[in-house]
């Protein structure tokens, strides 16, 4: 099968977990993820079947969207529920215009030092289980991107924040540094991903393991397939082309071909007679469509 699940991946489970099981009920020959969520967390998990999986980077690359709760006022070793708690602070004075002082301090380009309980790697071992022995290395602060922070509600000692940012943030990161600069420290209590890239909850439906695991077991492939969203669907914000046999020929060949009324510059969707899914391809210079990845 080929295709992209919109999994809302359940708490308390690793995103390789999910993966897996997905994995042997679609009975996938390859599967990957794009981009892994904490085991705390839930929500968008998209997953890449078959020939799908070579057209991963485009959503891990993606912007991505949250929903998180913040609990003030006490900090983990891991920034959220899930760790060990480190210091309790009382959380006098911060009300919710504080907190809506304080977010445009935390929007736009912003630098984040990847957590120790993080999937980055530092000399071939992930840092999680550097930090599971006890031990923390050096790391290099990286630049993100937040394109969105807003206050949804406060509750105190809880606030909830829609995030909207690039890929490589680190959201349980961003609610501790809110938490610093309110002056009473703060962790992630809970945390939903309601969009990556085109995929948004409420204008994209998500499907629950426990909707394909029922389809697995009681109606078999054809459901399961049904639940998968077409490749090209992934590259919506690229323009289409639609080639003649010839061109398609040439192009499938892996050379570069001249497409009458191609765009200027950028990438491209590519489609053969019968609306067949090529692949994408890139605008050269001089106004050749170029492949850069194919089925």
């Amino acid at each position: 099968m080929d295709g992209i699940l919109l999994l809302d991946k359940p708490g308390g489970v690793s995103s390789n977990h999910a993966l897996q099981r997905v994995k042997r009920l679609f009975q996938a020959a390859k599967a990957g993820h794009t981009g892994s969520l904490d085991p705390l967390a839930t929500g968008l998990l998209p997953l890449c079947l078959g020939h799908t999986t070579k057209f991963s980077a485009f959503l891990l690359d993606a912007d991505k969207r949250y929903r998180v709760t913040v609990t003030l006022g006490i900090t983990t070793d891991s920034a959220d529920a899930d760790g060990k708690v480190l210091e309790t602070r009382p959380i006098d004075g911060v009300d919710a215009a504080a907190v809506q002082a304080l977010l445009p301090r935390f929007t736009g380009s912003i630098e984040q030092l990847p957590p120790m309980y993080s999937a980055v790697k530092h000399q071939g071992e992930r840092l999680y289980k550097l930090a599971r022995e006890g031990k923390e290395v050096e790391r290099t602060p990286r630049t993100v991107h937040i394109f969105e922070l807003a206050l949804l509600s406060f509750t105190p000692p809880t606030l909830e924040l829609d995030v909207h940012c690039s890929k490589g943030t680190y959201v349980r990161t961003l609610a501790e540094e809110i938490g610093e600069a309110l002056g009473c420290g703060a962790h992630v209590s809970a945390l939903r991903r309601t969009g990556v890239g085109p995929y948004v909850e409420g204008e994209t439906r998500f499907i629950s393991m426990a909707e394909v695991e029922a389809a697995a077991e009681q109606e078999g492939f054809e459901a399961l397939d049904a639940m998968l969203l077409p490749l090209d669907s992934v590259l919506g914000h690229c323009p289409a082309l639609r080639l003649s046999a010839d061109a398609a020929f040439y192009l499938r060949q892996g050379q570069p071909v001249l497409v009458p009324q191609a765009p200027t510059e950028g990438m491209v969707r590519l489609y053969a007679a019968g609306d067949e899914f090529l692949g994408i391809g890139v605008i050269l210079d001089d106004g050749r469509v170029q492949p850069k990845r194919l089925i």
